[in-house]
C-alpha cells in the first residue's frame, strides 16, 4: 500500500498548511521509536522561510524523548549525508522541498550512513504517527541541543577541497546557486580551488528560492555563460543535491550528459565496476546508446534517486543517477551532491583537455514530450483508468524500437506523468496529445459519475 505520509523524497507539503508544525513534531516522535536510545541527531536545512519553524518543531520532537540533537544549519542535503557519520550521529534530518517553490517544505530522514531510509521504515513512522504510540517520556531524559551551524559547513567544505585539489583548471565558470542550500558552499569551494567564478542568485533568500533560477531554469545560467564567454555553467537546486550544467557554446546539459561524462572517464580509469551505470526510466534512449557503443551497459530503475542507491548498492554499480541531474558517485557519496558532481564533471573535462561540448557530442539526445495531468487523488494504478492501457500499447506499437512510452504518478505532486520519446517529434507529439485526451477523458467521466 503506499505511504500517504511519505513519497518518494520524503514528506512533502505546502508549508503551514499540509506541512505543519504538529506534523513536524510527530514526525520526529515517529522516528524516535526506530531508533536506540540514547541517540544523537543532525537536523539541517535549506533557506527556506520555513525552515526554523519545522526545525524547531522537530528539535522538540526528537528531544523530547531524550534524544540529543545537532543543528548544523542552512546546509545542502549532500552536506548533511556526509556529516551524519562524521559527527557520529543515528540519523539526520533535512527540512528542504528540493527544487518546489517556496511555499513548499520537506522532511527526509537519513540513516547513519547518510542513506534515505527505506520505505518500510517511513512506513513505521507513518504507523506510529496514526496510532499516536510514543515512547515513554521522562523528566530525567530530556534530549540536549547543540548548535554546530559554522563548524558543521566548514567540515564539508574541507571534504570537497580534499578530494579535487590540483584536479580542476582556473576557467571561468558561472554558479546559479538558486537562492538556496549552495550558496554557503559552492562560491567558497570553487574559489578555493583556483576557478573563476560569475555567481548568480547568491543571497540565500527562502522567499525566491527556486524562482526563476536554478537548475529548474538553467536558461538563467546559460544567458550568463554567453554573455561572459565563459568555459561553462553549472546550476543548483534549493537544496543542492542535484546539477544542471551549460557548456561554453549555451547548450544546457542535463543529468544523462553528465551521467555519460563520468561514466566513460570512470571506465577510461577502469574504475567503472561492472561496466555499468544506473539510471532510471526517464533517462534518455540517447544516453543508452551512446554508453553501449562505448560498452557500457545502463541499468534503469523506477523514477526517484532511492531506487537509483538500492540498486547501486545491490549490484555494486559505482555511479548512478537521474535526467534531472541527480547522480550518486559511489567512490565519494552514497546520495546525490550537485557540488561534488559539478566538481567531478570539470575534473573529467580536465583530465582529457576538452572542452565540455566535446565531451557530451557522442550523445545524441532523443525528443522528449512529457505531460502532466492533474489528478485529485492518487493513481496507485495507471493502467486501471479506463482506455489507458490499450492507447499505451498502441503508442509503442507505432513508435516500435525508436522511441518508448511511460506513464507514471509523480511522488511529490497530485499528477500523472506520460512521457514520449523518439525520433520523430510529429509522432510521439501525436501520442501525447492522444495520451493525455484518453487520462482527461476518464477522469471527467468519473468525476461526473460522483456527482
Amino acid at each position: 500500500m503506499p505511504l500517504a505520509l511519505f513519497g518518494t523524497d520524503g514528506a512533502r507539503g505546502i508549508a503551514n498548511d499540509t506541512l505543519t508544525v504538529a506534523l513536524a513534531l510527530d514526525i520526529a516522535r515517529g522516528a524516535v521509536v526506530q531508533l536506540d536510545r540514547p541517540a544523537r541527531v543532525v537536523i539541517g536545512r535549506d533557506t527556506r522561510v520555513s525552515g526554523p519553524m519545522l526545525e524547531a518543531a522537530l528539535a522538540a520532537g526528537f528531544t523530547e524523548f531524550g534524544a540529543d540533537v545537532m543543528l548544523v544549519g542552512m546546509v545542502p542535503t549532500p552536506a548533511l549525508a556526509y556529516l551524519i557519520p562524521a559527527m557520529h550521529a543515528d540519523v539526520g534530518v533535512m527540512i528542504s522541498a528540493s527544487h518546489n517553490p517556496p511555499q513548499y517544505n520537506g522532511i527526509k530522514l537519513l540513516d547513519r550512513a547518510g542513506r534515505k531510509w527505506e520505505s518500510d521504515a517511513e512506513a513505521r513512522v507513518e504507523r506510529a504517527i496514526r496510532q499516536r504510540r510514543w515512547p515513554e517520556k521522562s523528566p530525567d531524559r530530556v534530549g540536549r541541543i547543540f548548535h554546530y551551524e559554522d563548524s558543521a559547513v566548514l567540515m564539508y567544505r574541507r571534504h570537497l577541497l580534499s578530494i579535487f585539489a590540483g584536479q580542476i583548471a582556473e576557467d571561468q565558470v558561472v554558479l546559479d546557486v538558486g537562492h538556496g542550500a549552495a550558496a554557503f558552499t559552492a562560491p567558497d569551494v570553487f574559489q578555493a580551488l583556483g576557478v573563476k567564478t560569475t555567481v548568480l542568485n547568491a543571497e540565500p533568500l527562502g522567499e525566491l528560492i527556486n524562482v526563476n533560477c536554478g537548475a529548474t531554469h538553467p536558461e538563467r545560467v546559460r544567458e550568463a555563460v554567453l554573455r561572459i564567454q565563459a568555459s561553462l555553467g553549472l546550476a543548483f537546486d534549493g537544496d543542492a543535491d542535484r546539477v544542471i550544467a551549460v557548456d561554453g557554446s549555451g547548450r544546457i546539459i542535463d543529468g544523462d550528459e553528465i551521467l555519460y561524462v563520468l561514466a566513460t572517464e570512470l571506465e577510461r580509469q577502469g574504475e567503472l565496476v561492472n561496466h555499468e551505470v544506473v539510471a532510471t526510466v526517464m533517462s534518455n534512449l540517447g544516453l543508452e546508446r551512446a554508453l553501449r557503443q562505448q560498452g557500457i551497459r545502463l541499468v534503469r530503475t523506477p523514477v526517484g534517486d532511492r531506487w537509483v542507491a538500492k540498486t547501486m548498492r545491490d549490484s555494486g554499480a559505482v555511479l548512478g543517477g537521474e535526467q534531472s541531474g541527480h547522480v550518486i558517485l559511489k567512490k565519494w557519496t552514497e546520495t546525490g551532491d550537485g557540488l561534488l558532481t559539478g566538481l567531478a564533471l570539470l575534473a573529467a573535462i580536465h583530465a582529457r583537455d576538452v572542452h565540455l561540448g566535446e565531451a557530451v557530442s557522442a550523445v545524441e539526445r532523443y525528443p522528449q514530450i512529457l505531460r502532466n495531468v492533474v489528478v485529485d487523488t492518487p493513481v496507485e494504478d495507471w493502467r486501471r483508468i479506463v482506455g489507458l492501457a490499450e492507447a499505451v500499447e498502441q503508442a509503442e506499437e507505432a513508435l516500435g524500437e525508436e522511441g518508448r512510452v511511460l506513464v507514471r504518478p509523480s511522488g511529490t505532486e497530485p499528477l500523472l506523468r506520460i512521457m514520449l520519446e523518439g525520433r520523430d517529434v510529429e509522432l510521439i507529439q501525436q501520442w501525447a496529445h492522444r495520451l493525455e485526451s484518453v487520462v482527461r477523458e476518464a477522469l471527467e467521466s468519473a468525476e461526473a459519475q460522483r456527482q
